[in-house]
């Protein structure tokens, strides 16, 4: 993540010149009072326009919560890994991770640090080898206690631990982000699978190719996608068999296992795991990019 987009700042600053010398010359040539609109409205437009990068400027420099860094070298076999410079990064997107999303809890349910840091510690580490990439601005995460059903009830023996909504909030079951983290390597985390259906909206291709696959691509990747859910439907893969249900599915498990058995996929499953490293441009064991693993 970056905390000021140099580009899309530049583009900010050039619209608000250009809106407030549109005014202003409108207004010294048809009013008395001269330059006074242009800048009233260059101050307008960059107050509006500004927030947001000064708010991710404040967040980038806040403090983590007591005990994050604690919790990320605990549960985060990548974080552990990576150098100074790579552990900065990862923190700062922690950081504004935990300032622009909303997280809630249905009930009287507390949201505790603890929780917020499973899920923005995902996040943080979806994105690390990608910087330039985002999920959406402001995501709501909503916590359940337990598992829960269609319509959003708390069970006993719902069917549901997590769910991810194009247009709507990520809900997750306490118990189950718990379980994610607790669970070592054993390619289930249920976090890192509903994040994973984020990647995989807002494109103009079918489901299962995620906004990170160059259009180029596409047509090989869906020809993986297909033989590697074969595989699973005839239980010759380390994948859960959940990811044979449909390619969205397929891509969301896939996920859990390259983030989490990292080595078993390599060795079981070599052109799904290089296709997700190039996707995520890093190694999930080093941080480092794919060309600097192979010749390194």
């Amino acid at each position: 993540m970056r905390v000021v987009n140099r580009s899309d700042l530049v583009f900010r600053l050039f619209l608000g010149l250009l809106i407030g010398l549109g005014v202003g010359v409108m207004s010294v040539f048809g009013t008395e009072t001269g330059w006074l609109p242009g800048f009233i409205a260059l101050a307008a437009f960059l107050f509006v326009a500004m927030r947001r990068p000064l708010r991710r400027w404040r967040a980038a420099r806040s403090s983590l919560p007591p005990g994050a860094t604690e919790w990320l070298e605990r549960h985060i076999r990548l974080y552990r890994r990576l150098d100074a410079a790579g552990r900065r990064r990862f923190d700062t997107d922690v950081r504004i991770l935990l300032q622009e999303w909303v997280f809630e809890g249905v009930g009287d349910l507390e949201v505790t640090d603890t929780l917020r840091l499973g899920v923005a510690g995902a996040a943080a580490l979806l994105l690390h080898g990608r910087p330039d990439w985002e999920f959406p601005h402001r995501q709501t995460v909503l916590f359940y206690p337990d598992a829960f059903d269609d319509d959003y009830t708390v069970e006993s023996e719902g069917e549901f631990e997590g769910m991810a909504h194009e247009q709507g909030p990520v809900i997750l079951s306490v118990k189950a982000i718990e379980d994610s983290w607790t669970g070592g390597e054993d390619g289930w985390n249920v976090v890192l699978h509903e994040l994973a259906h984020l990647l995989d909206y807002g494109t103009e291709f079918a489901a299962g190719v995620p906004s990170l696959v160059d259009p180029r691509s596409v047509v090989a990747w869906q020809s993986l996608v297909r033989k590697e859910m074969l595989r699973i439907r005839r239980r010759r893969s380390i994948l859960d068999r959940y990811g044979g249900d449909d390619p969205a599915e397929f891509f969301a498990v896939a996920v859990e296992s390259f983030f989490e058995q990292p080595d078993l996929m390599e060795e079981r499953h070599p052109e799904l795991f290089a296709a997700l490293e190039a996707l995520f441009r890093m190694d999930p064991r080093t941080g480092r990019p794919p060309a600097a693993r192979l010749t390194g």
